[in-house]
Protein backbone atom coordinates (compact mmCIF):
# COMPACT_ATOMS: atom_id res chain seq x y z
CA UNK A 1 0.00 0.00 0.00
CA UNK A 2 1.30 3.57 -0.90
CA UNK A 3 1.67 6.12 1.02
CA UNK A 4 -1.00 8.38 -0.19
CA UNK A 5 -3.61 5.63 -0.13
CA UNK A 6 -2.03 5.27 3.97
CA UNK A 7 -2.91 9.13 4.57
CA UNK A 8 -6.27 8.52 2.52
CA UNK A 9 -7.28 5.73 4.92
CA UNK A 10 -6.19 7.84 8.16
CA UNK A 11 -7.73 10.78 6.23
CA UNK A 12 -11.27 8.67 6.71
CA UNK A 13 -10.60 7.37 9.91
CA UNK A 14 -10.08 10.78 11.26
CA UNK A 15 -13.86 11.99 9.50
CA UNK A 16 -15.39 9.22 10.59
CA UNK A 17 -13.84 8.98 13.45
CA UNK A 18 -17.44 10.68 15.66
CA UNK A 19 -19.42 7.46 14.36
CA UNK A 20 -16.64 4.76 15.41
CA UNK A 21 -17.05 7.00 18.86
CA UNK A 22 -21.11 6.36 18.90
CA UNK A 23 -21.10 3.15 17.43
CA UNK A 24 -18.39 2.46 20.93
CA UNK A 25 -20.43 4.35 23.60
CA UNK A 26 -24.11 2.68 22.05
CA UNK A 27 -22.22 -1.14 22.42
CA UNK A 28 -20.27 -0.05 25.67
CA UNK A 29 -22.99 1.06 27.43
CA UNK A 30 -21.45 4.06 27.85
CA UNK A 31 -21.83 4.68 31.92
CA UNK A 32 -20.20 4.51 35.47
CA UNK A 33 -21.60 2.04 36.79
CA UNK A 34 -18.09 0.19 37.20
CA UNK A 35 -16.69 3.04 39.24
CA UNK A 36 -19.27 1.91 41.94
CA UNK A 37 -21.14 6.26 41.54
CA UNK A 38 -24.85 5.47 42.10
CA UNK A 39 -25.98 8.69 41.06
CA UNK A 40 -23.87 9.86 38.35
CA UNK A 41 -24.74 8.94 34.92
CA UNK A 42 -25.12 10.98 31.87
CA UNK A 43 -26.16 10.19 28.15
CA UNK A 44 -22.54 11.01 25.70
CA UNK A 45 -24.71 9.64 23.01
CA UNK A 46 -27.13 12.51 22.85
CA UNK A 47 -24.48 15.42 23.39
CA UNK A 48 -22.09 13.51 20.74
CA UNK A 49 -25.42 13.66 18.01
CA UNK A 50 -26.70 16.62 18.81
CA UNK A 51 -22.86 18.22 18.50
CA UNK A 52 -22.49 16.59 14.95
CA UNK A 53 -25.73 16.74 13.65
CA UNK A 54 -25.34 20.27 14.36
CA UNK A 55 -21.81 21.71 13.86
CA UNK A 56 -20.93 18.90 10.15
CA UNK A 57 -24.15 16.81 9.84
CA UNK A 58 -21.94 14.83 7.26
CA UNK A 59 -19.91 13.14 9.47
CA UNK A 60 -22.77 11.03 10.72
CA UNK A 61 -25.37 10.17 8.47
CA UNK A 62 -29.34 9.94 9.72
CA UNK A 63 -29.03 6.17 8.63
CA UNK A 64 -26.12 5.56 10.87
CA UNK A 65 -27.46 7.45 13.47
CA UNK A 66 -30.68 4.84 13.22
CA UNK A 67 -28.82 2.04 13.44
CA UNK A 68 -27.22 3.12 16.42
CA UNK A 69 -30.43 3.80 18.42
CA UNK A 70 -31.08 0.26 17.57
CA UNK A 71 -27.96 -0.97 18.83
CA UNK A 72 -28.42 0.96 21.93
CA UNK A 73 -32.22 -0.45 22.22
CA UNK A 74 -30.77 -4.00 22.11
CA UNK A 75 -27.85 -3.56 24.50
CA UNK A 76 -30.28 -1.74 27.04
CA UNK A 77 -32.75 -4.04 26.59
CA UNK A 78 -35.29 -1.42 25.31
CA UNK A 79 -38.17 -1.58 23.27
CA UNK A 80 -36.84 -1.84 19.58
CA UNK A 81 -36.64 1.45 17.75
CA UNK A 82 -37.17 3.87 21.24
CA UNK A 83 -33.45 4.69 21.25
CA UNK A 84 -33.39 5.48 17.38
CA UNK A 85 -36.83 7.70 17.24
CA UNK A 86 -35.18 9.96 20.32
CA UNK A 87 -31.56 10.19 18.27
CA UNK A 88 -33.42 11.06 14.79
CA UNK A 89 -35.42 13.66 16.79
CA UNK A 90 -32.67 15.22 17.96
CA UNK A 91 -31.09 15.27 14.35
CA UNK A 92 -34.41 16.93 13.68
CA UNK A 93 -33.99 19.73 15.78
CA UNK A 94 -30.45 20.18 14.95
CA UNK A 95 -31.57 20.66 11.03
CA UNK A 96 -33.99 22.96 12.50
CA UNK A 97 -31.75 25.37 14.27
CA UNK A 98 -28.78 25.27 12.03
CA UNK A 99 -31.68 26.25 9.13
CA UNK A 100 -32.90 29.17 11.48
CA UNK A 101 -29.62 30.41 12.96
CA UNK A 102 -27.50 33.15 11.52
CA UNK A 103 -24.70 32.69 13.66
CA UNK A 104 -23.72 30.24 15.72
CA UNK A 105 -23.71 30.75 19.67
CA UNK A 106 -22.71 28.39 22.14
CA UNK A 107 -25.30 29.74 24.73
CA UNK A 108 -28.40 29.22 21.80
CA UNK A 109 -26.82 25.66 21.27
CA UNK A 110 -26.85 24.95 24.95
CA UNK A 111 -30.23 26.24 25.73
CA UNK A 112 -31.95 24.23 22.29
CA UNK A 113 -30.28 21.31 23.49
CA UNK A 114 -31.40 21.37 27.09
CA UNK A 115 -35.36 22.24 25.65
CA UNK A 116 -34.59 18.71 23.03
CA UNK A 117 -33.52 16.79 26.07
CA UNK A 118 -36.35 17.79 28.05
CA UNK A 119 -38.79 16.93 25.51
CA UNK A 120 -36.74 13.55 24.32
CA UNK A 121 -36.67 12.53 27.92
CA UNK A 122 -40.63 13.49 28.51
CA UNK A 123 -41.64 11.28 25.52
CA UNK A 124 -39.06 8.58 26.64
CA UNK A 125 -41.17 8.55 30.02
CA UNK A 126 -44.53 8.61 28.37
CA UNK A 127 -43.79 6.00 26.17
CA UNK A 128 -42.33 3.40 28.54
CA UNK A 129 -45.11 4.31 31.21
CA UNK A 130 -48.18 3.99 29.18
CA UNK A 131 -47.23 1.88 26.27
CA UNK A 132 -44.99 -0.40 27.78
CA UNK A 133 -45.97 -0.29 31.24
CA UNK A 134 -42.44 -0.18 32.65
CA UNK A 135 -41.82 1.21 35.70
CA UNK A 136 -38.96 3.82 35.69
CA UNK A 137 -37.31 5.90 38.61
CA UNK A 138 -37.94 9.54 37.94
CA UNK A 139 -34.97 10.62 40.05
CA UNK A 140 -32.81 8.19 37.61
CA UNK A 141 -34.45 10.90 34.76
CA UNK A 142 -33.47 14.09 36.42
CA UNK A 143 -29.94 12.97 37.59
CA UNK A 144 -29.27 11.65 33.97
CA UNK A 145 -30.65 14.64 32.64
CA UNK A 146 -28.55 17.16 35.29
CA UNK A 147 -25.14 15.57 34.05
CA UNK A 148 -25.94 15.43 30.12
CA UNK A 149 -27.17 19.37 30.46
CA UNK A 150 -23.41 20.33 32.77
CA UNK A 151 -21.00 18.10 30.70
CA UNK A 152 -22.73 19.56 27.26
CA UNK A 153 -20.02 22.45 27.37
CA UNK A 154 -16.91 20.22 28.12
CA UNK A 155 -17.67 17.95 25.27
CA UNK A 156 -18.85 20.73 23.09
CA UNK A 157 -14.69 22.14 23.33
CA UNK A 158 -13.55 18.74 22.85
CA UNK A 159 -15.22 18.27 20.19
CA UNK A 160 -14.73 22.10 18.71
CA UNK A 161 -10.91 21.20 19.12
CA UNK A 162 -11.36 17.70 17.59
CA UNK A 163 -12.87 19.12 14.37
CA UNK A 164 -10.33 21.86 14.68
CA UNK A 165 -7.30 19.78 14.31
CA UNK A 166 -8.73 16.50 12.92
CA UNK A 167 -11.24 16.69 10.73
CA UNK A 168 -10.35 19.58 8.80
CA UNK A 169 -7.40 17.21 7.06
CA UNK A 170 -10.16 15.17 5.44
CA UNK A 171 -11.92 18.17 4.16
CA UNK A 172 -8.67 19.41 2.37
CA UNK A 173 -7.91 15.77 0.81
CA UNK A 174 -11.19 15.88 -0.84
CA UNK A 175 -10.88 19.49 -1.94
CA UNK A 176 -7.52 18.96 -3.53
CA UNK A 177 -8.88 15.44 -5.13
CA UNK A 178 -12.29 17.68 -6.56
CA UNK A 179 -9.63 20.24 -7.73
CA UNK A 180 -7.57 17.76 -9.32
CA UNK A 181 -10.60 15.96 -11.21
CA UNK A 182 -11.95 19.41 -12.45
CA UNK A 183 -8.76 19.98 -14.42
CA UNK A 184 -8.25 15.99 -16.53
Amino acid sequence: MGKNNQATIFSYLKFYSPIIILFIANLNEFDFNYLKLEYFSFNFSYILIFYWSLKNPQQIPILIVFICGLFNDTVNSLPIGLSSLEYLLICGATAYVRNITLRPNFINDWIIFLITILILNSINFLILQIFFNIEINQIDYLINLFFTIIFFPVFFLIFNNFKKYWAKDYVKERYKFFKAAQYQ
